[in-house]
């Protein structure tokens, strides 16, 4: 089996991690399976959330690792980290303790596009 064919339909955890240094990651509430936000993680945050259970990114607008809810106490509490095909993408399956948003929303995706507009969509 190549390299290309391991990483894809293998057993072996080996995270392509793009340019940057980053994979995209994705956060799904456990219960509900709505999507709650979607971040970046580097080499330093998908260790740090798989050592403790709880979400870790990679802010890019910081510059530096952050644990979601590190302020706010809405922390995501990692049940299951998935993986896609390529080993660019993360699905973290999460029991959230709080709003996932920093603007109290549920969920980052609390607008839809209609036209040229937004509209909020009920939590």
């Amino acid at each position: 089996m190549t390299q290309i064919d391991d990483r894809e339909q293998g057993s072996t955890f080996q995270p392509r991690f793009d340019a940057s240094g980053l994979l995209t990651a994705v956060a799904v509430d456990a219960e509900s399976r709505e999507i709650l936000m979607l971040a970046h993680m580097d080499a330093e945050a998908l260790a740090k959330t798989r050592e403790t259970g709880l979400a870790h990114f990679h802010s890019r607008s910081r510059g530096r690792l952050w644990m979601k809810g590190e302020s706010s106490g809405h922390v995501l509490r990692v049940e299951q980290i998935r993986v896609d095909c390529d080993q660019d993408a993360l699905v973290l399956i999460v029991r959230p303790a709080g709003p996932a948003c920093h603007t109290g929303a549920t969920s980052c995706f609390y607008r839809a596009l209609d036209g040229d507009s937004l509209i909020r969509i009920d939590d």
